[in-house]
């Protein structure tokens, strides 16, 4: 006699049981990669200098999370859908099959995560960073291998996929510049001009909150430009990254002062309205209607 076979219903419960408990070592298994790569990612960050280097480590610990989310998720439902009797390799075929057919449609997709992943391993953008991507300009919040997702000054939030991004102006590397263009009278002297502009930025230097943001003397380029009512001086002040904003409107605020104080014209728009008198008129005799007598 043969081996009695297990009713359908008790076959069914094992089935089930085997999924839960597949859907469980996932899970685990899931918390465990998490683990590892923190503490991988908290020893290596230890370790880097330079606060860029951090940002890239937690560029790829985030990156390196969303991969093994990934790939647990593959092995979870291939292993479910093999507890039920649903053979894995048809399914693999067909979506080849099905991946040829779809290829040009997905080539957008495609490349938005080569072109992510390429982005990575470059280190052209970190979270954190400030940069400018597909006309669109903000702090990475988070970096994908399918989209970047930046958060601008006016808080709106905005998803940019990879493959959309043709080049990358990132902000945040190493030290900027904080690059001013000064409008004074034409009449004023600009040696006196000159001096009080590196007068300004030598005291902002020395500020107890700027001196540690500002790493070099003002460079003064010289007169740029002759405006319609002004000479433009262009002017820059090099500074840590992401310090050039605050750098640059300080330096202004302190300018103005400056330039009140010692009487130097910040030139602005005037208009100059005539008045004209009113020509003379004399009022038109209203004609006599027939048989009035002149008076």
């Amino acid at each position: 006699m043969g081996i009695p076979q297990p009713p359908a219903w008790l076959e069914f419960l094992i089935s089930i049981s085997n999924v839960v408990l597949i859907l469980l070592a996932a899970w685990i298994l899931r918390a465990l990669v998490r683990r590892i790569v923190r503490v991988a990612h908290e020893r290596l960050i230890g370790r880097q200098e330079t606060a860029d280097d951090r940002r890239r480590m937690e560029t790829l610990e985030r990156v390196t999370q969303y991969i093994a989310t990934v790939v647990v998720a593959a092995i979870t439902v291939m292993l479910v859908l093999s507890e039920f009797g649903i053979s894995i390799a048809p399914i693999l075929a067909t979506a080849g099959v099905a991946g040829l057919a779809v290829g040009f449609g997905a080539q957008s997709l495609v490349k938005d995560y080569f072109t992510g992943f390429v982005m990575l391993i470059e280190n052209q953008i970190r979270v954190g960073d400030v940069v400018e991507v597909a006309g669109k300009a903000g702090v990475v919040e988070e970096l994908t291998l399918r989209y970047v997702r930046l958060r601008d000054y006016e808080g709106a939030v905005h998803f940019v996929p990879n493959g959309a991004i043709a080049t990358v102006t990132n902000r945040s590397r190493v030290f900027a510049y904080a690059v001013m263009d000064i409008g004074v009278a034409y009449k004023e002297d600009l040696d006196k001009v000159y001096g009080l502009m590196r007068e300004v930025a030598g005291q902002l230097r020395l500020d107890a909150d700027f001196k540690d943001k500002v790493i070099e003397d003002l460079d003064i380029a010289g007169v740029d430009q002759w405006a319609d009512s002004a000479v433009i001086i262009r002017c820059r002040l090099k500074t840590i990254a992401l310090e050039q904003f605050g750098v640059r409107r300080e330096f202004l605020r302190r300018l103005k002062l400056a330039f009140d104080a010692n009487g130097i014209e910040i030139p602005f728009p005037h208009r100059t309205v005539y008045t004209m008198p009113a020509p003379e008129t004399h009022p038109t005799p209203m004609p006599k209607l027939a048989g009035e007598a002149d008076e």
